[in-house]
């Protein structure tokens, strides 16, 4: 049988598999002529992070606050995501990502393509697309307002102070564990030690039952280093007492439940807690061996 060819009539010196080839040869330079209709990228202001915003900033302000961020880790508590725009230069289109962190792990979804002109609007676009397909947790109903909304900070600089505090990841807790980890011991990162109680520890250690709560010398009051404030000085002396009262609450509840409960202060030699925490661990350890033997 003869292979006829939409170039023209069949030649006896060529194979069909030269035919092959060279049609192969002209599908891929049309999709690379195609390709160069579009020859420019995205312009970074549509995808590119501003270097004025801090990435927490921009992304609270794009989901509709922070407590909108979570996404639902099962029995390992919740995380806070982040979107992440990136362009890929075969298509020359941006791509929004949904990220977070479980367990140390950092995990990705695919959200979709989006284009606006700028990258406060993508941002929104891929938040919505996000909530829409079901990837984010229900914000917890007993939070603060977000602050585009209303704010009873009463400064620029108060209101600065309050955004900058960062409920996760602060460098304490990325110090201890670190140090944890080396020793070789396993944990989860910001989790409830107790499913339908809404405390979480900083580090978990749930077969043990041992919950690490690293303590701002501020925003807890720390005995040692807790100046109070001059300004304003009712409303923030009621915010330190009202965690205070909120620590020592849930010592006592975690307690009567059978967790052993580590409490560091930023302060503290990183080290020396971390050799708080590991005991703790052991002697847990060993009591769960001498009730199982």
């Amino acid at each position: 049988m003869r292979f006829l060819s939409c170039w023209g009539k069949y030649s006896p010196q060529r194979s069909p598999r030269h035919w092959i080839s060279l049609r192969i040869a002209m599908d891929r330079n049309s999709r690379n002529t195609q390709s160069r209709w579009k020859n420019q990228l995205p312009r970074e202001l549509a995808w590119k992070r501003n270097e004025e915003a801090t990435p927490h900033e921009e992304q609270d302000r794009a989901a509709g606050g922070r407590q909108r961020r979570f996404v639902d880790l099962g029995n390992n508590g919740r995380a806070r995501a982040s979107i992440r725009l990136t362009v890929r230069a075969n298509n020359r289109r941006i791509r929004a990502t949904l990220r977070w962190s479980d367990q140390g792990k950092t995990r990705e979804r695919y959200l979709g393509e989006v284009s606006h002109s700028t990258r406060d609007e993508n941002l929104v676009e891929a938040w919505r697309m996000a909530r829409e397909a079901g990837h984010l947790a229900e914000p917890e109903r007993d939070h603060a307002p977000h602050p585009t909304t209303s704010s009873w900070a009463t400064s620029k600089a108060t209101r600065a102070v309050m955004q900058g505090n960062r409920g996760r990841d602060t460098k304490p807790e990325l110090l201890l564990r670190s140090l944890l980890h080396r020793r070789g011991l396993r944990y989860r990162v910001n989790a409830r030690p107790i499913a339908d109680l809404r405390r979480t520890a900083d580090i978990l250690f749930p077969t043990e039952r041992v919950a690490v709560f690293v303590d701002g010398c501020f925003w807890h009051g720390c005995p040692e280093h807790h100046r109070p404030s001059t300004r304003n000085a009712g409303f923030w002396q009621d915010k330190i007492d009202g965690n205070r009262q909120r620590d020592s609450e849930t010592t006592t509840i975690l307690s009567r439940n059978g967790w052993t409960v580590v409490r560091v202060w930023e302060h503290e030699d990183v080290a020396e807690a971390c050799e708080r925490v590991a005991c703790a661990v052991a002697e847990r350890r060993v009591s769960a061996a001498h009730r199982g033997g």
